[in-house]
């Protein structure tokens, strides 16, 4: 329960909707990537049922999902971080050793990353950064504890 005046705690991370150019294929990557599950149905825009639809991925073993949004107004224009909106998504891993894991698997399946950067420059923490077919920067953070 929140204290008066401060805002309720958060539970968790639940899920991240970026509007992709082809849902299909980006679904399949995101699957293939993240070893995530497809719900087998669409879901219309809340607000907007007749512009588009998303299709949800779930993982798993950690209850994320991922919903990939169609909209039809997207000629499929690429994501650029420096316009307004979202500059990347950042995923968690409970520890250093994982970021080695995920940047060789990565590699095994073919997907462009920068490798496990370690820094301690604002803070120590270490992360692989790789982008979806949209150019969304995807990463994968463990914070050195």
């Amino acid at each position: 329960m929140a204290e008066p005046g401060t805002a309720p705690a958060v539970a968790g991370f639940h899920h991240f909707s970026p509007t992709v150019s082809d849902v299909e294929a980006s679904a399949q990557w995101y699957e293939r990537v993240f070893g995530m599950t497809r719900v087998p149905v669409t879901f219309p825009h809340y607000g907007d049922e007749k512009s588009g639809y998303a299709v949800l991925l779930m993982d798993p073993r950690s209850g994320i999902a991922i919903g990939l949004h169609h909209h039809d107004g997207n000629p499929g224009r690429a994501f650029d971080e420096s316009c307004t909106g979202l500059d990347h998504m950042s995923f968690a891993v409970a520890e250093r050793a994982d970021l080695d894991v995920w940047a060789s698997w990565l590699d095994s399946i073919g997907v462009e990353n920068s490798g496990v950067i370690d820094t301690s420059d604002p803070m120590p923490y270490s992360v692989v950064v790789f982008r979806d077919p949209d150019n969304i920067q995807l990463e994968l953070i463990n914070l050195a504890g």
